[in-house]
């Protein structure tokens, strides 16, 4: 008896722990780890490529300060929303993989009977909708995302191109140059506003530009991942929705058969009751 009890409380235990990984949203679990990584990636990448793209422009491309006054007033307010674009969703993902266990069949049935309210299936259709809106929005931050990386990109591309000239010099290389005034990003009076030949290779060549060109890859690749989560997220509540739906529909029916079941045994036995009386 002895040998059995330790052998017993293990086969509970372990009973127990099926049951409960059994109740485990995995789609919601998987979804909001890649909706926080992408977050995370994007925001702190972001972050700090924002801060070295604005020292690059100050030492090389923009020496006046009232030159780039404007666009580092806007850079500091993409920082101050990048800190509430990660609070905001750190707590969304919480609330939405709350949501994902309390609507798992799984853990409906771990609790036994689950009951459905209208302001239930109201919340599941305002989270669908919200997801909806926040993964266009997204949509939007990816594609915005990718224009750093464009830029970058042209940068070091032509830092190649300036390169391969010393082998070949058909070209001399201070022709080749790179003008940051017509992307728009500083005005066109903005004192010096291009680099040319080995000044610009001496820049492709910084630590700066190196971190900041490979952080926004980095960034942009985080805010995919935060749309590929979002979608996911999507497709989870639509389910939900669509299940607690169902639900009320089956609970309905199911109230109605009981009450007509009642009915019908309070006619059987008022009638049983008048025969009784008769006889």
């Amino acid at each position: 008896m002895t040998f059995l009890l330790p052998s017993l409380f293990c086969l509970g235990c372990f009973e127990c722990c099926i049951k409960c990984l059994g109740g485990v949203p995995y789609a919601s679990l998987v979804a909001t780890i890649l909706c926080f990584s992408g977050v995370a990636l994007f925001c702190g990448c972001g972050h700090v490529a924002l801060t070295g793209t604005v020292s690059i422009l100050e030492q090389h491309f923009s020496t006046t300060a009232s030159d780039h006054a404007l666009l580092s007033e806007v850079i500091q307010l993409m920082q101050y929303v990048i800190y509430g674009i990660a609070s905001f969703f750190f707590l969304y993902g919480i609330i939405l993989l709350a949501e994902g266990f309390y609507t798992t069949s799984a853990v409906k049935e771990l609790h036994g009977e689950f009951k459905t309210t209208a302001c239930g299936r109201c919340i599941s259709g305002m989270f669908v909708f919200l997801t909806y809106v926040l993964g266009v929005a997204w949509l939007g931050v990816f594609g915005f995302s990718a224009v750093p990386v464009f830029m970058f990109y042209n940068i070091w591309s032509t830092c190649e191109v300036i390169k391969s000239f010393q082998t070949n010099v058909t070209v001399p290389g201070d022709q080749i140059c790179v003008d940051i005034r017509q992307y728009g990003i500083i005005p066109w009076n903005a004192v010096p506003g291009k680099a040319c030949g080995p000044i610009l290779e001496n820049i492709c060549n910084t630590n700066e530009f190196y971190m900041s060109y490979h952080l926004f890859i980095v960034a942009c690749a985080g805010a995919g991942a935060t749309v590929i989560a979002l979608i996911h997220f999507l497709m989870i509540l639509s389910s939900n929705w669509a299940y607690l739906k169902d639900a009320s529909k089956m609970q309905a029916y199911q109230d109605i058969k009981a009450k007509e079941e009642q009915e019908l045994q309070d006619i059987q036995s008022r009638s049983k009751e008048q025969l009784n009386s008769y006889t």
